[in-house]
């Protein structure tokens, strides 16, 4: 009998074991893995806060890295889901290595914090460059959204080490001028911008001056001519364009969103304008094209390589505490973006990649819009392309 009672405790001592819980077990079992978020809204406005940026990237991350991302309206506006907590709020345009802002944020649960225009304002960080044109003036609109430029010659040009303290350089239409007194500068000129985009410089020309690019004197005339520095079968642009409005319509769902419309009517108001006749769609992106013909208007690379061009530091980039990566967001969408470096592993360990999402891994970009860029001209709808054109390369 005294056994059978000695069992009878053993097995209720046992049934009182199993039921009660390890405190780590029970812990893990209750815990909440929802993150909490609050919303932060804003307006995204140029540097001198008179105009309103679209199609910026804003963004943060979490304890996690985890991204949190949108991007702002033609308006400028945005709304942010964000995690609560102290955070730092991006806000970029292009891959956000030339124009970036970063914001300290206190974000609460389930409450909107409304970021002030004076937080928002788009900070310039390239070091900018123009040539002067006989029929633009870039610099004017740069100017208008509160940036600087300086203004350099076709001399400087042919100097690499100032070429190099640029991280943007703009070629007015018309400021190729005198080559045939000294076609040596020139092929100076085209070597030194080669080596300038290949190693992350990005540039921008307009019209006449798509001869930097692919040869010629003080416009293209034919295709495959002596001189530029991107290879004669990847574009070719002849001066056969007539005056008159064009219609247009926007190519690009990023140019469209800073917009707010996806149809224009440009008008090219000097005769014998560039037109191109043939580029390689691998290697061009089209932005605008002609509504009717669906020829290119408007066209970036930065597909660019060359062999033999020298490894050289440009800009800020031998000082900067960025890096760009390569972000996908759900959808298989995929951004590129400037962060932090001390970030970069933590990032690149969810999936990230260093680096821009396409292009060669060390290009910059090159913009080439057929059409003016006069600030004082009669470039209309246009004047909103070419501030997008500014911001983003």
């Amino acid at each position: 009998m005294r056994k059978l009672n000695l069992l009878f405790i053993f097995i209720v001592l046992l049934s009182l074991g199993a039921c009660r819980s390890d405190p780590d077990t029970a812990a893990e079992i209750t815990i909440d893995n929802s993150v909490k978020t609050g919303k932060v809204t804003g307006k995204v406005m140029s540097q001198n806060a008179t105009k309103p940026i679209g199609g910026a990237s804003i963004f943060t991350f979490d304890d996690k890295y985890k991204i949190y991302y949108t991007t702002s309206d033609a308006d400028g506006n945005f709304t942010l889901e964000a995690p609560v907590g102290n955070h730092t709020i991006h806000i970029q345009t292009g891959n956000g290595s030339n124009f970036r802002t970063e914001i300290s944020a206190n974000v609460k649960n389930n409450e909107t914090l409304n970021l002030e225009t004076n937080q928002t304002k788009l900070n310039q960080v390239a070091k900018i460059a123009y040539v002067k044109g006989t029929y633009d003036k870039i610099e004017d609109i740069i100017q208008t959204l509160g940036y600087t430029a300086t203004e350099i010659t076709n001399n400087d040009l042919a100097n690499l080490t100032t070429v190099a303290q640029y991280d943007i350089i703009f070629l007015n239409c018309g400021s190729r001028n005198n080559y045939s007194s000294n076609p040596t500068l020139y092929s100076v000129i085209d070597t030194n911008l080669a080596t300038f985009v290949a190693n992350g410089g990005s540039i921008y020309a307009s019209d006449w001056d798509v001869a930097y690019l692919v040869g010629g004197t003080t416009n293209t005339t034919n295709c495959s001519l002596a001189g530029g520095f991107v290879p004669d079968t990847k574009l070719c642009s002849k001066n056969i364009g007539n005056v008159g409005p064009v219609g247009a319509t926007v190519n690009n769902a990023g140019l469209t969103t800073a917009l707010g419309f996806n149809t224009l009517s440009i008008d090219y108001d000097l005769g014998a304008w560039q037109k191109i006749t043939n580029y390689d769609p691998a290697y061009w992106e089209v932005l605008v094209k002609e509504t009717s013909s669906n020829d290119a208007l408007m066209i970036r690379t930065n597909h660019f390589t060359a062999t033999g061009v020298p490894t050289t530091p440009i800009g800020n980039a031998p000082t900067t505490t960025f890096t760009t990566v390569c972000i996908t967001l759900p959808g298989n969408i995929q951004i590129s973006i400037s962060v932090p470096q001390v970030l970069v592993p933590y990032l690149v360990a969810l999936g990230a990649t260093v680096g821009a999402c396409s292009g060669s891994a060390s290009s910059g970009y090159i913009y080439y819009t057929t059409f003016h860029n006069h600030a004082t001209g009669n470039i209309g709808n246009a004047g909103g392309i070419l501030q997008y054109v500014i911001l983003n390369l």
